[in-house]
């Protein structure tokens, strides 16, 4: 789904007002996520020991790099023992490109797990919100998994959830150098904004 000229300048203008709000939120959700974690590093038993009942996941830097339509092996098997840990219908993939291929190989691979689309993409909070009403847990028992701060970590702070963090996103620089080139400005000047 592309946006218009005018969806952009409403979403870019929304991102500046909600930053400036929830500016504190953020910056402390970059400070406690560990400086070198990546999504396989994270472990979905202690996830459930400090109370989480629902993940939520970012696709392009969290389980693949941009433009990639599925997850790595490695990446994969993360994803069977966090299925074990908190059950298909607990994990959920909201990604700001739902890809029609993502879609269909989570489908395959991961019955019951669910991409949430024909949302508002992040920082707005719909996303988040649609998996509270799914699922029926508080809001504070959702935890995201996001590489960006002002669009999924700054969603996660408008909506009251949990949020962590990764700060070593998956890149392929060989494969899509422009876009990914693009990403890491954008992460790099996100730190900037809120961090020197």
């Amino acid at each position: 789904m592309k946006l218009s000229c005018c969806e952009i300048v409403q979403r870019s203008v929304y991102t500046l007002q909600m930053m400036l709000r929830h500016w504190v939120c953020v910056r402390s959700v970059y400070h406690i996520s560990p400086a070198t974690h990546r999504i396989t590093e994270l472990d979905p038993l202690s996830l459930v020991d400090q109370g989480v009942q629902v993940l939520a996941l970012d696709f392009d830097g969290v389980l693949a790099s941009d433009g990639t339509p599925f997850p790595s092996p490695k990446v994969q098997q993360w994803l069977d023992h966090c299925v074990r840990q908190l059950g298909t219908e607990r994990v959920f993939i909201l990604s700001n490109k739902p890809r029609p291929e993502r879609i269909s190989w989570f489908k395959e691979q991961y019955p019951g797990l669910r991409f949430i689309s024909g949302v508002r993409k992040k920082p707005y909070p719909d996303g988040l919100q649609a998996i509270q009403q799914c699922t029926q847990v508080p809001f504070q028992a959702i935890l995201l998994v996001d590489d960006r701060l002002l669009t999924g970590v700054l969603a996660a702070c408008i909506a009251q959830t949990q949020a962590l963090h990764i700060r070593t996103p998956y890149v392929e620089l060989s494969k899509h150098p422009v876009k990914e080139s693009f990403f890491m400005l954008l992460r790099g000047i996100e730190k900037v904004l809120f961090f020197f």
